[in-house]
């Protein structure tokens, strides 16, 4: 079988690298700084939170970069709130908005209106004119439990979408076969996923790029321009902004380079997983 690397017509040692900038639409910060990081940056995709009272002015900002839809059923912050955009009872917690954990998701959300929401959330990016590029889920909750993953498999199915897939040493560790499932249903991911705790991935980001592995890898970043917006919403906003020097940074391409890695984006995998 051909490697994934051969599939996007690369060589098989070839190191290929995704910089995913995540939280496109979280506020307008955010939406400011990806766009940098893909247009001036070595950002290579993007992923959107349609729920988001910001996404509808990001959309209006896209020109046809690589953009996925980052599956939101949480809300993390406690004085910002968003929620579902088909307004489903079991998707609220009792303060107006998405749960703030993916624990109390997992205990509380009808399936059902797991699967309404999401694929709304895929219809609406595509109505408001994203290509859309890929599916991967805010803070994981749709990659860790076999019901959630099944939702995430058959719209990526549907729509012909790879997906971002946590490692094998993950799936290993809560014990059910998700990359496998993925791989059986010609759905397309990443050979390795670099998980980096909190907001803030300079470190992990640049030890990953040392040593680097032959294949696609995706390391995921959340830029962010510095506004007072930005730093009311919580504290993770020191991280954000850190995230958006480093991938502006002229530093960090000169680092790339050395290591002789190749930069793409989620559209190669789309395109070869429609190709069959």
């Amino acid at each position: 079988m051909p490697t994934l690397a051969e599939r996007l017509g690369h060589p098989p040692d070839a190191r290929l690298l995704i910089v995913n900038c995540d939280d496109l639409g979280f506020c307008h910060a955010a939406s400011h700084g990806v766009y940098r990081a893909l247009r001036d940056g070595v950002g290579t995709s993007a992923s959107i939170m349609i729920p988001c009272p910001w996404a509808r002015e990001a959309a209006s900002h896209y020109r046809g970069e690589d953009v996925g839809v980052h599956l939101t059923l949480t809300a993390e912050h406690d004085l910002y709130r968003w929620g579902p955009i088909t307004h489903a009872p079991s998707l609220l917690d009792g303060d107006g908005g998405f749960p703030r954990t993916n624990v109390d998701v997992w205990e509380h959300a009808d399936l059902d209106e797991v699967r309404r929401e999401c694929r709304a959330q895929v219809e609406r990016a595509i109505l408001w004119g994203f290509d859309v590029s890929h599916l991967d889920s805010h803070m994981g909750v749709m990659q860790l439990r076999p019901e959630f993953f099944d939702v995430y498999l058959d719209l990526a199915v549907d729509y012909g979408l790879p997906i971002r897939l946590s490692g094998a040493s993950t799936q290993r560790a809560i014990g059910f076969p998700f990359r496998d499932l993925a791989s059986e249903e010609g759905v397309l991911f990443p050979d390795r996923f670099l998980y980096a705790p909190g907001i803030g991935s300079r470190k992990a980001i640049e030890r990953t790029i040392y040593d680097l592995q032959p294949g696609v890898t995706e390391v995921y970043v959340h830029p962010a321009v510095d506004t007072p917006e930005l730093r009311a919403i919580g504290d993770t906003w020191s991280g954000r902004v850190d995230d958006l020097d480093l991938v502006l940074s002229s530093e960090t391409r000169s680092l790339l380079e050395r290591a002789g890695v190749t930069l793409i984006g989620y559209r190669e995998l789309r395109d070869a997983q429609r190709a069959g």
